[in-house]
């Protein structure tokens, strides 16, 4: 035993860093009691990694079935074992498995394996996305081409973009419907897509949009203002493209360029 007892945050810490491997830092407060203290902080640490591992199961549905089971949840314990949490709240636990995935060269065969990982975290982070209101659209019928063109919109945190090389989106929904006939007839070279991927009432929608369209959007979502954000792509249809975000509900506030002040709801935006 530890001749001083520890603070409770000096526990707290130690027995995370055992969590982690460093059985050493919390084995020294633990009373053995018939097991060892590494035996009981292996105990803890098995727990841990098993809901770590379940929460990355349930954030990556399409991911899991497309490497079977086995194999997911091996590459799982091995994300686990090098990225901890950074919050209580699990459902922000695995942004960074879909690079994660994309690092190991057992799973090189599925190149198309971290864009449907990408893509299904986003579809995570939009179903979990504060239920902000969406843009009250009447404000803006009184202002002329000037005022709107001066605006910027601020996205919706559950509004998503999305780039992919590869087709990931009709994967990711051929994967889950379990539809073999589908996933047979996709082609790998139909990419890269720009994606919009959002919240709404059923579940979460995606649609494709246009390159130029989503070099527009994605000035949009980065807070450029609006007439700056068309000259992105002055060959697309900017305004016809602005005008279905807006009646989509993809932004939860507008304000004029002047104005700096930090959004607090956070950014939606995701170019990945």
């Amino acid at each position: 035993m530890n001749p001083r007892s520890p603070t409770l945050a000096e526990l707290q810490l130690a027995v995370r860093r055992g969590l982690g491997g460093a059985a050493d830092d919390a084995a020294a407060w633990i009373e053995p009691d018939g097991l060892a203290p590494g035996a009981r902080l292996s105990i803890y640490r098995n727990t841990a990694t098993s809901v770590l591992v379940n929460a990355l199961r349930l954030a990556f549905p399409a991911v899991q079935r497309l490497v079977g089971a086995e194999c997911f949840e091996g590459a799982a314990r091995r994300f686990v074992d090098v990225s901890s949490p950074r919050s209580a709240w699990l459902e922000e636990y695995g942004a960074a498995f879909p690079t994660f995935l994309a690092q190991l060269s057992d799973l090189a065969s599925i190149p198309y394996l971290a864009d449907v990982a990408h893509l299904e975290w986003q579809v995570n982070v939009v179903l979990h996305a504060p239920a902000f209101p969406a843009l009250d659209l009447t404000g803006l019928a009184s202002l002329d081409d000037g005022a709107l063109g001066a605006l910027r919109l601020r996205p919706h945190p559950a509004a998503r973009l999305v780039r992919c090389d590869f087709p990931a989106d009709t994967i990711w929904r051929a994967v889950l419907e379990q539809d073999t006939p589908g996933m047979q007839v996709i082609r790998l070279d139909d990419g890269p897509v720009h994606l919009l991927v959002q919240r709404v009432t059923e579940g979460v929608d995606m649609i494709r949009l246009g390159n130029g369209e989503y070099r527009i959007a994605t000035a949009l979502f980065a807070g450029e203002p609006v007439r700056d954000a068309l000259f992105h792509a002055t060959h697309a249809d900017g305004y016809a493209l602005v005008a279905m975000l807006l009646a989509r509900g993809c932004f939860a506030d507008a304000v004029p360029a002047s104005d700096d002040r930090p959004y607090h709801g956070g950014s939606s935006s995701c170019v990945t």
